[in-house]
């Protein structure tokens, strides 16, 4: 069994992720900083779903990692405006 965690936007992540997964991290974080987010008090949450790390931000971001390629997949909420499909 593995524990999970928590760290602050901007810090380390935990040496037991995957290279590919702390890239991603790293990609999300570059690209809240160019965009001029404010992450004061955001966190990433790391849990282990069938041995696999699953990395949340508060924000709602989600990367999961697949193994069988070795790559990261990143998942964004986006926001919409009611008015960009018109009246309803």
């Amino acid at each position: 069994m593995q524990l999970g965690t928590r760290w602050a936007v901007g810090e380390q992540a935990p040496a037991n992720l995957p290279e590919v997964v702390g890239y991603a991290v790293s990609t999300v974080e570059e690209e809240l900083v160019a965009t001029d987010v404010d992450t004061a008090g955001w966190s990433w949450t790391l849990t282990w779903l069938e041995g696999k790390p699953v990395v949340e931000l508060d924000d709602g971001t989600v990367i999961r990692y697949n193994p069988a390629e070795d790559s990261a997949t990143i998942t964004q909420t986006v926001e919409t405006d009611a008015g960009d499909f018109g009246e309803v």
